[in-house]
């Protein structure tokens, strides 16, 4: 197992001192060539920051809104196993099928619009699909409605073990349930929540099909929406313009930032610990 993960990895590095074709055949070693055109490339900055805008967006909703939901779903009351499977539906459901869905709901003359329109909130439909901004926060929206479900499952599991009786004596003492939750139930289960948060962020530096079926092929229009997944796809594996090569550098680069994200969230959990 270690070999099918080191192999890929030390390849992709070694690649990335080439100029590799897309398709194979004769390559040559560059040197840190790529790794200076990729420093210099304008493309590369816009996919960058549109890969942190997106990580900054998505992880505190993916961390704060499964938190409150689980904390709704764990009381045992009736048919509440109905409301805990139909949040979980969404994670079972294709980011493919989910796009198209979305799609249907966000373009010009969709539902939302449409609704909104009707109610006369809007006079003109908002363009969720063409305007950089809303587009990646539409982007976004997909991503939490479908991580939802999943990390409501990670807090469940972590809520089960917190000690009931701190919250019945805050309780009978007349802290309100925001105190309860904030001074309680957080402090408790703070490496689950720091898990989700590494979980969450390194996911939404990945994230690509969300935007392949919202923005297009090009990644919302003139690819203003473009993340690093997105850029080593066109860039790298394009069969007729394509740099192997460039896009290996690509990859090491989204590798980094990613390591960056994982090695923050490991020394805060240092240091929360006693």
């Amino acid at each position: 197992m270690v070999w099918f993960g080191a192999y890929p990895f030390a390849n992709t590095i070694l690649l990335s001192f080439t100029d590799a074709p897309p398709l194979g055949g004769g390559s040559s070693f560059v040197g840190f060539d790529n790794y200076t055109a990729m420093l210099g490339d304008e493309a590369f900055w816009d996919a960058a920051l549109n890969s942190v805008l997106y990580m900054v967006i998505a992880t505190p909703l993916l961390v704060v809104l499964p938190l409150l939901l689980a904390v709704l779903v764990e009381r045992k009351v009736p048919l509440i196993g109905i409301f805990r499977t139909a949040f979980y539906v969404p994670v079972l459901t294709s980011v493919v099928v989910a796009g198209i869905a979305w799609q249907f709901l966000l373009k010009d003359d969709g539902l939302v619009n449409g609704v909104l329109q009707k109610v006369q909130v809007l006079e003109e439909p908002l363009p969720f699909l063409t305007d950089r901004w809303l587009l990646l926060l539409s982007c976004v929206a997909v991503t939490v409605w479908k991580g939802l479900g999943w990390y409501m499952v990670l807090y469940l599991a972590a809520l089960a073990n917190v000690d009931k009786s701190q919250n019945e004596a805050a309780t009978l003492d007349g802290a309100s349930a925001a105190q309860r939750l904030w001074h309680i139930t957080v402090p408790a289960i703070k490496p689950v929540i720091l898990l989700v948060a590494t979980l969450s962020a390194a996911g939404s530096l990945r994230v690509f099909t969300e935007i392949y079926m919202l923005g297009g092929s090009s990644g919302g229009p003139g690819g203003s929406v473009r993340t690093l997944p997105f850029l080593i796809r066109d860039a790298g594996l394009d069969p007729v313009s394509g740099n192997a090569g460039y896009g290996a550098a690509l990859s090491t680069a989204l590798f980094l930032l990613t390591f960056a994200v994982a090695l923050l969230s490991r020394m805060i959990v240092r240091e929360e610990q006693p």
